[in-house]
């Protein structure tokens, strides 16, 4: 626990800025329970993963590769199922679609996986590579398994409090190679909207259609010292080691948040929100834009069909 956790305090849900992943789920079994979660080979993805299998979940963890997620994956219990899931190569993305496809339904969908910050501007299929990965890469995979995603089957985007730093514009929709400008936080900030966005349309469009008791939200999982930020300045990371003590979370309550939309009882009948230290929380009024949450969708499909 960091200083500044010590005088947070749990919120309505009765969990808050301190709680780990293992305190969200005790108590609940999950025997029988299969779950998606992408970025399991370290961090928040890796503790999601063993803290579901813990209550009983069977774990499918994706990794860039299919050895990196069974070595993330193997002393996890009830047959966990390691995955090769390169989200910036949509070849990679759709072939884990349909080896998913092959099991019986998904119970949950937990989109951990990301990049920060890249330094320099990357392109690759012609879009920038943190909304290509972010965004594009999990718009992919969630849209590409929605008919197997159970009745009461919920979809979890991380997101994050760095939505904010998105542009003014939100998604710059004319600029989505970034040949315009880039700047490394303002592009994570679009990526991380666009995963907030993705999830508020989600939400309007499983209600819409009826389809059961299915939701989709997205979570801030606060500021965590993990392998996200391998992309900062060599100045940047020394400061967030610095700071890791003071103010920020473990990786066991930052994997707290997703890990309680994923499963918790008291989670399943809230949709389309914004989640920060286990409780809704508010987010920007971007975040809040369905004009520009459904846009986003449309546009998303088309890149979609020519990826």
């Amino acid at each position: 626990m960091s200083l500044y956790g010590m005088f947070k305090r749990a919120g309505p849900t009765g969990f808050g800025y301190t709680s780990t992943a293992e305190q969200v789920t005790d108590g609940l079994d999950l025997s029988g329970k299969r779950i998606l979660i992408t970025g399991t080979s370290s961090g928040l993805g890796q503790e999601t993963a063993r803290v579901l299998a813990l209550r009983g979940a069977t774990v499918l963890g994706t990794g860039r590769t299919v050895d990196s997620a069974r070595g993330a994956l193997s002393a996890l219990p009830h047959d966990p199922v390691p995955l090769a899931c390169e989200l910036s190569e949509p070849a990679s993305v759709r072939a884990c679609v349909e080896e998913v496809r092959q099991g019986g339904p998904l119970d949950a969908i937990v989109c951990n996986a990301g990049i920060m910050a890249l330094p320099e501007r990357t392109v690759k299929h012609g879009y920038e590579l943190q909304f290509l990965t972010n965004h594009l890469g999990h718009f992919l995979l969630v849209t590409g398994l929605l008919d197997r995603l159970a009745p009461q089957g919920r979809v979890v985007m991380l997101s994050s409090s760095a939505h904010t730093m998105a542009p003014s514009e939100g998604i710059r929709f004319d600029d989505l190679d970034a040949s315009k400008h880039y700047s490394a936080w303002t592009h994570y900030g679009q990526a991380k909207l666009a995963n907030l966005l993705f999830a508020r349309e989600l939400a309007r469009r499983l209600a819409t259609e009826g389809s059961g008791e299915r939701t989709a939200n997205a979570v801030h999982p606060g500021v965590i010292a993990t392998n996200l930020g391998r992309h900062m300045p060599a100045i940047a990371r020394l400061g967030l080691a610095i700071g890791t003590p003071l103010f920020m979370k473990s990786v066991p309550e930052g994997a707290s948040t997703q890990t309680y939309v994923a499963v918790h009882p008291d989670a399943a009948k809230v949709s389309g929100e914004y989640w920060a230290d286990c409780n809704v929380a508010k987010s920007s009024a971007q975040g809040r834009d369905p004009e520009l949450a459904r846009k986003l969708w449309d546009v998303s499909e088309q890149i979609a069909e020519k990826l």
